[in-house]
């Protein structure tokens, strides 16, 4: 979990773990004895290598030789005023402690650099602090707009940082978190790096979140107990009750009744939802989280006579066994409601079109006529390329995913012999494609957030395909991944070695500071 989402509460702590304290140790002393360092690659250890940039190596060499990294100089609740820095890879605003204090940087939401703030310290930890942001005494006019922001709880709720900036600072920002994550993280020369082109946009800046899952809580005892007292109304909603997602900074969850970034569909369902829930809450023994999901209705009985966007009847999914469908394009998918296809179906044709330019560009009069197609989900990318090429094979862990790629393909009159979809790990991928002409052969990764691992790297390497398109919805592990397959095959490749051809990240998620980020390998 992101250290700002958890509860506020005086917790100088971090895990270099202590023998174990005896019984009469208090709880807080126990906390003081843990020293939590982060996972590498997580969010936290974005944010650290964030705080080591704006202090510097020098200052954070001194406290690390001296101990002191842990010891803030602000007490639990104290109020500051700071001026931002600049943003952390996360979205949040970064400033340096005043002048009184020793280095330290204190991190908060919803601020932007050249800010003046006023903020109120929750929580510390490695020479950083987390902080409420309480005011902006000094804006700054040229990047904030307040008037931007169409959703009535930004600046409570954690799903959106950005409302306030313009389209186009927001997408320069997220060209910046691709470049230092590469800085950061790929142990590559800054020589083999490329400059990261302009972040793609997407074409829907709102109302383009096809899929959203907001939660709430069951009721407690002691609400429980008010309710059969008569103190409590049967039928208008708790006051206890809140139904969206989660506050800023906190575990609490904000009552959301509209989400401006998920789709119309989603939202018009969202109302009567909640209705049902206030009605019936009584009966909930636990909390629950729930599934909207944007569908196409039914699929037309011909899909070579594509529909109108204005035809095409949407409905909102709220079962996690249902079928949800999806076109991009002119090709239909259908997959379950609990599984994972892209949230914002307006930049997939961008985005599959990129992947397809990147490997057939121009400047070459013949390119691959096989595709593998690695973490392949419900078929995405196989079935969007499969017209430019012989053959493709995509493989997933999830036997289910399989089974609705193949389907898929049937959906789309793809040639029986064209695509197979095979159920098993990625890091065995090559082994089923070894009949595949590796010169003639492009490689697409999609995979999850934790990216790949060495043994699906090493037979990367063995196979030494022509191209690989490295797509990822963490540029962190991406840019880890890239750098282990280039210095592998520069070392292993026998004279041949793959060149970073090009980087640069697609916006699935306006308002936020989340982003995409495309690699391209070429192999040279």
């Amino acid at each position: 979990m992101d250290e700002s989402n958890v509860a506020k509460e005086d917790t100088n702590d971090s895990v270099l773990v202590v023998p174990g304290p005896s019984k009469k140790v208090s709880k807080s002393a126990k906390r003081k004895q843990k020293r939590v360092l982060p996972d590498p690659y997580s969010s936290e250890d974005v944010l650290w290598r964030d705080i080591v940039a704006l202090l510097g190596d020098d200052t954070v060499a001194h406290a690390l030789q001296h101990g002191t990294e842990w010891d803030s100089p602000f007490e639990f609740r104290e109020e500051v005023e700071v001026e931002v820095s600049t943003l952390s890879s996360n979205g949040d605003a970064m400033a340096r402690s005043p002048a009184s204090s020793p280095p330290w940087v204190i991190v908060a939401p919803f601020a932007l650099p050249g800010e003046r703030i006023r903020v109120r310290v929750y929580r510390s930890s490695r020479l950083h602090s987390f902080a409420d942001l309480l005011e902006v005494v000094s804006p700054n006019s040229e990047l904030r707009d307040d008037s931007r922001a169409k959703c009535r709880y930004f600046g409570q709720c954690s799903g959106c940082q950005y409302q306030m900036l313009s389209y186009d600072t927001q997408l320069g920002i997220k060209r910046n978190v691709v470049i230092k994550a590469y800085q950061n993280f790929s142990n590559l020369p800054k020589e083999t790096i490329p400059d990261v082109l302009p972040t793609i946009a997407s074409p829907l800046q709102y109302g383009y979140r096809t899929k959203i899952t907001p939660h709430f809580e069951a009721p407690t005892k002691r609400a429980r107990k008010e309710a059969e007292s008569g103190s409590a109304s049967s039928t208008e909603k708790p006051s206890w009750l809140k139904i969206g997602f989660n506050e800023i900074g906190k575990r609490t969850v904000l009552d959301i009744e509209e989400c401006p970034i998920a789709t119309p569909v989603l939202n018009a369902a969202l109302g009567p939802i909640r209705e049902d829930i206030i009605k019936n809450i009584w009966g909930y023994k636990r909390g629950v989280s729930l599934l909207l999901r944007d569908s196409i209705e039914r699929l037309p009985s011909d899909i070579s006579s594509i529909p109108r966007p204005e035809d095409e009847k949407h409905i909102c999914v709220t079962n996690h066994k249902e079928t949800v469908r999806e076109r991009v394009d002119s090709t239909y998918f259908e997959f379950p409601g609990h599984s994972f296809f892209q949230n914002n179906n307006s930049v997939l044709v961008p985005l599959t079109s990129y992947v397809k330019d990147a490997i057939f560009p121009s400047s070459k009069s013949s390119g691959p006529t096989h595709l593998v197609d690695a973490y392949c989900g419900s078929g995405l990318f196989s079935l969007m390329l499969a017209p430019h090429f012989e053959t493709v094979a995509g493989i997933e862990l999830s036997a289910e995913s399989i089974k609705s790629a193949t389907a898929n393909a049937v959906i789309n009159r793809l040639p029986e012999r064209k695509c197979s979809f095979l159920a098993g790990d990625a890091a065995n991928i090559f082994s089923t494609v070894s009949h595949f002409p590796p010169d003639k052969t492009a490689l697409i990764i999609d995979p999850p957030r934790k990216g790949s691992d060495e043994p699906f790297i090493e037979q990367l390497v063995r196979f030494a395909c022509s191209t690989v398109v490295y797509v990822s919805c963490n540029v962190h592990t991406q840019a880890r991944d890239i750098g282990m397959i280039m210095e592998r095959m520069e070392r292993e490749g026998g004279g041949r070695k793959y060149v970073l051809e090009s980087l640069r990240g697609f916006d699935l998620f306006p308002q936020t500071a989340h982003v995409e980020s495309v690699a391209v390998l070429r192999l040279v």
